[in-house]
């Protein structure tokens, strides 16, 4: 590594892994998610039920010109290599802020900033769940980009103490944009307005350009509002009841801390912890403030995980603490406590090719094995087709499937086809396709990964389900999954 600079590494390790991603993405068919928001940009609107429309929008010029998973994928890709860009950038700028307020004091004892920049981008590549969201775009694989470029405003406020107009005009725009993206960019908009109290003058709050800001940002998520008011505010409704979930355990708390730690990597934990020891030892309410981009929505999320959550949620909070950890882990590394660093480097990488490898494989079908999320990720193409050829060649209604998680997929790869989900759940599928008719006659599809019933009902649901055709799914000779394909007749309601 001598022979290259740390900055021509980063460059090299980023490249690597998007090379890595780009082979996988056109490999395997959407997940759930990525079919999802692939369905905003064939929908467009101002809004959507779950989540802002950002995540559409940013499809829309690709979705109109192809189907192909993995050119889609470009945009997702695209995203991970500017955060890891900002991630490098912000390090860069959390060293600066050290050496202009110790004065020789502490940054004689710190690593070169580039060295600190290489351990922070090599620590975000060896996290785990950063790969799947630089794969498939969800909100947050948009949000973590927009989360880096309002810490690094904050960090120009905490090191030149002012801001010019164009700075005020671009923190406005990044706010704007992140509460297009998702609506949990509230709680960085938070750890911004912290930074912005900590300083010892506020006099940010008399500056115009503060709230010309402001305006930007909200003039930003107007469309959001305006879908909201006219659909009875349903989204906002939705995000409280999913983010409250379900009855609070203590177990669920402790088994979300740990998976947190798993698939973001206890080299971020212990590059943060080495961090606070040996780098935070003055300018302590500037660089806490700072502190707040991570802590603030970590600590929201895992306080709400006890009654459920999801591991990428937290995605924007581990790429904010990353430049600390970078710095924490460049700062041992010049010690000469290379063994645990080492090891827990390629400990992660380790769990990331397996990883790919189960991916690319299909996953594991046993009978040790409960379920094998990995089949998840095949079969739906083919699925879609033939149900839309079967749904067109018995003259039904269109495809119903009884969860929306099988929707997605179903109403992507067997579109123009109108999809029904037979739930008593009100989603997005509501909005984009109506409720089934009474009386109409259908093409159910059941896949065996999340199998049901058919809702075959005097009151309500079918008259009479027949069997039509069945669909195995095999991946280098293993069968995954099988679709089965019903013809139901006189929906009840």
């Amino acid at each position: 590594m001598r022979h290259q600079s740390p900055s021509s590494w980063a460059v090299i390790c980023v490249c690597i892994a998007a090379v890595v991603h780009f082979a996988l993405g056109f490999s395997i068919e959407f997940s759930v998610d990525e079919a999802h928001y692939a369905l905003y940009a064939q929908h467009l609107a101002w809004s959507y039920f779950d989540h802002p429309p950002l995540v559409g929008w940013i499809q829309w010029p690709l979705v109109t010109l192809t189907s192909s998973e993995g050119l889609i994928r470009l945009i997702p890709e695209l995203l991970w290599i500017l955060s890891c860009y900002l991630v490098y950038q912000v390090t860069l700028e959390v060293h600066h802020l050290i050496q202009g307020r110790n004065a020789g004091y502490l940054t004689s004892a710190l690593p070169s900033p580039n060295t600190c920049g290489l351990m922070a981008v090599l620590a975000v590549i060896a996290a785990p769940i950063p790969h799947v969201l630089a794969i498939g775009l969800l909100p947050d694989t948009l949000l973590i980009p927009l989360s880096l470029g309002l810490m690094w405003m904050a960090l120009r406020w905490l090191i030149k103490d002012h801001f010019t107009l164009a700075d005020w005009v671009l923190t406005g725009v990044l706010l704007g944009l992140a509460g297009l993206s998702k609506y949990t960019a509230a709680f960085t908009a938070i750890a911004l307005l912290f930074v912005f109290i900590s300083a010892p003058r506020k006099v940010w709050i008399s500056q115009a350009g503060f709230w010309f800001a402001a305006l930007i940002a909200l003039a930003f998520i107007t469309p959001v509002l305006y879908w909201n008011y006219v659909n009875d505010w349903i989204s906002f409704k939705y995000q409280i009841a999913h983010g409250a979930g379900s009855s609070w355990l203590w177990r669920r708390l402790a088994a979300y801390i740990g998976v947190q730690i798993l698939v973001y990597g206890p080299l971020l934990v212990l590059g943060a912890f080495l961090f606070l020891k040996n780098c935070l030892q003055t300018t302590k309410l500037a660089l806490l403030s700072l502190l707040g981009f991570f802590v603030i929505p970590f600590a929201i999320f895992t306080g709400l995980s006890g009654g459920g959550g999801l591991p990428h949620w937290t995605s924007p909070a581990w790429f904010c603490l990353a430049p600390f950890a970078g710095i924490g882990l460049a700062k041992a590394w010049t010690a000469q406590q290379h063994r645990l660093i080492r090891f827990l480097f390629i400990f992660q990488l380790a769990l990331c090719f397996i990883g790919f490898g189960f991916v690319l494989s299909g996953g594991i079908n046993s009978d040790l094995v409960k379920s094998n999320p990995i089949a998840d990720l095949y079969g739906w193409k083919l699925a879609g087709e033939k149900a839309a050829q079967l749904s067109k060649a018995n003259k039904a209604s269109g495809i119903a499937v009884q969860n929306w998680t099988l929707g997605s997929r179903a109403a992507w790869y067997a579109r123009p086809t109108p999809v029904f989900v037979l739930d008593d759940r009100q989603d997005q599928f509501d909005l984009w396709f109506g409720k089934l008719p009474k009386g109409a006659n259908i093409l159910l599809v059941n896949w065996s990964g999340m199998s049901f019933s058919p809702p075959i009902r005097s009151k309500n649901g079918f008259e009479h389900c027949a069997p039509l055709e069945s669909l195995e799914i095999k991946r280098l000779g293993q069968s995954l999954s099988t679709f089965d394909f019903s013809l139901c007749s006189n929906w009840q309601d």
